[in-house]
């Protein structure tokens, strides 16, 4: 029920109907907090802390994902190839631990949360997570001498932390949705935030000027039963399968699949759900696909069918020459 009153809402935010101007006025008010929360942290109310190295900050200023991940990912590459010993912070959500804390390839979804294993596997770099994104900051440059530039996957909003470059990520398919603040549409922050950040990623098609463009970049399917198993995504055509999404933006998944030839009989979950066999107890043996997300949190109680389909990014290059002139400024 919660999965779909939450899929049901963010629907409801690309749209402005009567039950949203009954809501405006909440908006409003949460707008006031908004702005008055980071006034408070610019001119020294609330304290804010900055690390020993380089912080750059991939987030968004609308509720749902909108591809940070990936983002990260790439950028802990091109960071790589710059001569930087990047690491990764996160707030680990869906995650049932709090304090600081290291995420390795073998942590348990239901402790560090699924994003930050993903991360961990796919970068090799330091990741840590934690409430306290300060806290968790100190323990991984303690843990990491080495580290000499930090990236936090996500945490736009989180004032108390000092950062050197902002990166958002929007979802060029669904935009701002209605354009109003919680809890009449899908924004955090108003969209005049945007211009006090450092690049806009448009996730989904070739960005407007000023922009920079990211897109998707499918790889072959890999088993969640046998890790070393893989298939072409022409082996799946023709089939019936069953397509499985518990991210910020499901539709995309299911459009990817069925860009790729792909029939699926589509079942969205919302972001960082917590998995259980009986999710997916579907009828019939048709194949599963899923995001590489999703199959970390589903591996313990994987079946033979089940496939997840790994992205990566493909982002302007002028972004990574940006951020890297940037930094050395």
């Amino acid at each position: 029920m919660c999965d779909r009153f939450s899929i049901w809402i963010q629907q409801q935010w690309v749209r402005v109907g009567v039950w949203h101007i009954l809501l405006i006025p909440l908006s409003w008010l949460f707008w006031l907090l908004t702005i008055s929360r980071r006034k408070a942290y610019e001119i020294g109310l609330l304290k804010s802390y900055r690390p020993v190295v380089p912080l750059i900050v991939v987030g968004n200023i609308s509720v749902g994902g909108t591809g940070k991940t990936p983002l990260v990912i790439w950028l802990v590459e091109q960071l790589r190839q710059a001569g930087y010993r990047p690491a990764v912070i996160s707030r680990g959500y869906g995650g049932g631990r709090t304090a600081a804390q290291a995420v390795l390839a073998h942590s348990s979804p239901a402790d560090v949360g699924d994003e930050p294993i993903l991360l961990a596997r796919r970068t090799g770099c330091p990741v840590w997570v934690g409430a306290d994104r300060v806290a968790v900051q100190r323990a991984l440059l303690q843990a990491h001498p080495d580290c000499n530039i930090l990236i936090s996957d996500d945490g736009l909003q989180h004032y108390r932390m000092q950062r050197d470059i902002e990166l958002v990520v929007v979802d060029a398919a669904r935009g701002f949705g209605n354009g109003f603040l919680l809890p009449a549409g899908p924004l955090r922050e108003p969209l005049s935030r945007l211009s006090r950040v450092d690049a806009l990623v448009y996730n989904g098609r070739q960005a407007p000027a000023g922009g920079y463009g990211m897109m998707f970049r499918a790889g072959v399917l890999h088993n969640l039963l046998d890790s070393g198993l893989t298939t072409e995504i022409a082996a799946l055509q023709g089939q019936r399968i069953h397509a499985v999404a518990g991210i910020g933006n499901p539709r995309r998944f299911f459009q990817q699949l069925h860009d790729l030839g792909l029939t699926a009989e589509t079942h969205a979950f919302v972001d960082h759900h917590a998995f259980r066999a009986e999710d997916l107890a579907f009828a019939g043996d048709a194949p599963v696909l899923m995001t590489e997300k999703d199959a970390v949190k589903c591996a313990a109680f994987a079946r033979s069918n089940w496939w997840y389909l790994p992205v990566d990014a493909e982002v302007d290059r002028a972004l990574a020459d940006d951020v890297i002139h940037k930094l050395r400024k």
